[in-house]
């Protein structure tokens, strides 16, 4: 077996790998960057950009299939699923080569093909072929779909997200489960596409939406869409003759209907398992997960740190590289080790409606203002750009802190969601105050118009001053 010995060794070359190398390798030589299969991103191979060629797709016959309401007569609207899936596939590899061409310009050296698991703190062996020593480790190894038990029983028709990509044509029908973020893009997308979709719930969640009135929003207008059961209990799963058999408990009652595939969208969980991640002398949690600092994103006292989705905290591109940063830099600077900036939370559903969460949740404010807060809405219902445009549906919701008047945080079921929570999460970045906010500049007519409603009815909503609200004897400006 070879032998290596390195300053810093990074288990993984997606996202949070690669920019975890970057800022090592500018203060060391002695690096290696351990990959287990193949190089290409999650991102760029399977996720953020296959998912959303899909749904623009979906988007084109979606707009033909409505332009009737404008006084457009598209006509019949066919849809060539193999098309479809043929742009799919080679613009999602346009994505994946210059990720792969990047790594493969990295000195050989730095990098090393084969699965890695621990020997111990400072030891990997990777493949059968190499052991490496490194003074600090940096776990990147991602994560993977999450399959119940049950769905296995479809066999061959059994899918992931993953699998979809490399379609060579679209199915007839599918069953959905999970109708968090992936479930509901790809539902809603192959849907619009022509494929008879039927998605399943369990416990009444819709996109990661935390807010009541806004999730039954949506819960409401995606059950006029497509098939939805939010609340569902699996009875079996058979594969038949015709393809998965789906046995269901819905309202009470039995029901049954048998698709081509079943996609399980039902979460991810993180590639840790296979690591021996119990040799590493880290300490772990009842689940067999790294304690980790979310600001430092070092286990415990230790040498090693984990990054990306693998940790579980912030599943999301954008984050992922923010965490490859901050590992970097300590990894590279070990033993000094230094918190690195966590900007504000945001996330995007790509769905049509568009969801949106940005800063804090509807509860995360409760508990931290104890209570001491304000919320502003407004409909995009008699919006006025969103009627011009035709995508008068939605709600945004936004939180206020009673005294300080903060920014705190917003959800939002909505047309653009996507470009307004980038400015509510600048303005809570900025730690802004909601009067703050309506000095700024909103053009006409834009749906922007409708954020500014929404944050003139939470200012009049809110208590300012230095005197605690009504009611809220310990809380005030600050709190």
């Amino acid at each position: 077996m070879n032998k290596r010995d390195v300053d810093v060794a990074i288990i993984g070359a997606g996202t949070a790998g690669m920019v975890a190398y970057q800022r090592v390798a500018k203060k060391t030589d002695r690096v290696v960057l351990i990959e287990g299969e193949q190089y290409g991103t999650t991102c760029a191979r399977v996720g953020c950009m296959p998912s959303k060629l899909l749904i623009a797709a979906a988007e084109r016959a979606h707009d033909l299939k409505s332009a009737g309401d404008f006084g457009v007569l598209a006509g019949d609207v066919r849809i060539d699923g193999r098309l479809v899936m043929q742009r799919v596939r080679a613009e999602r590899d346009k994505f994946v080569a210059p990720v792969v061409r990047s790594m493969e310009k990295l000195p050989e050296e730095h990098r090393l093909m084969g699965h890695a698991r621990f020997l111990d703190a400072h030891r990997l062996e990777v493949g059968d072929h190499t052991e490496v020593r490194a003074d600090r480790i940096i776990i990147a190894t991602g994560s993977r779909p999450n399959i119940p038990g049950i769905f296995k029983e479809a066999r061959d028709r059994l899918i992931v997200n993953d699998d979809i990509f490399d379609w060579q044509d679209l199915p007839d029908s599918v069953a959905v489960f999970g109708p968090g973020v992936i479930g509901l893009e790809l539902g809603q997308a192959l849907s619009r596409l022509g494929v008879k979709v039927h998605l399943f719930g369990v416990s009444g969640g819709i996109g990661g939406l935390r807010d009541e009135k806004i999730r039954d929003y949506a819960l409401k207008t995606f059950s006029e869409e497509f098939a939805f059961s939010p609340k569902t209990e699996t009875r079996r799963v058979e594969r038949t003759d015709g393809g998965v058999q789906i046995t269901w408990l819905e309202d009470g009652k039995e029901h049954q209907e048998t698709f081509d595939y079943l996609l399980a969208a039902t979460g991810r969980r993180p590639n840790i398992d296979n690591l021996d991640i119990q040799n590493a002398g880290i300490e772990l949690d009842d689940r067999g997960m790294p304690e980790f600092d979310p600001y430092t994103l070092r286990c415990g006292d230790s040498h090693i740190f984990i990054v990306g989705d693998v940790n579980n905290h912030r599943p999301l591109l954008h984050e992922a590289a923010d965490e490859g940063r901050i590992a970097g830099d300590n990894a590279a600077a070990y033993p000094e080790v230094q918190t690195g900036l966590r900007k504000t939370p945001l996330a995007v559903v790509f769905s049509d409606p568009q969801i949106a969460s940005v800063g804090l949740t509807i509860h995360q404010v409760d508990e931290k203002c104890r209570g001491c807060f304000a919320v502003g809405e407004v409909s995009f219902e008699n919006q006025g750009r969103s009627k011009v445009i035709g995508k008068n549906r939605g709600l945004l919701r936004v939180y206020g802190e009673h005294g300080s008047g903060l920014f705190m945080g917003a959800e939002m079921f909505g047309p653009a969601a996507e470009h307004i929570a980038h400015l509510l999460a600048w303005c809570a970045q900025k730690r802004m105050t909601v009067s703050d906010m309506l000095e700024m500049p909103f053009y006409h007519p834009v749906i922007e118009e409708g954020l500014r409603s929404a944050l003139k009815d939470l200012n009049r909503n809110l208590k300012l001053g230095p005197e605690p609200a009504e009611g809220c004897m310990d809380c005030g400006p600050g709190v």
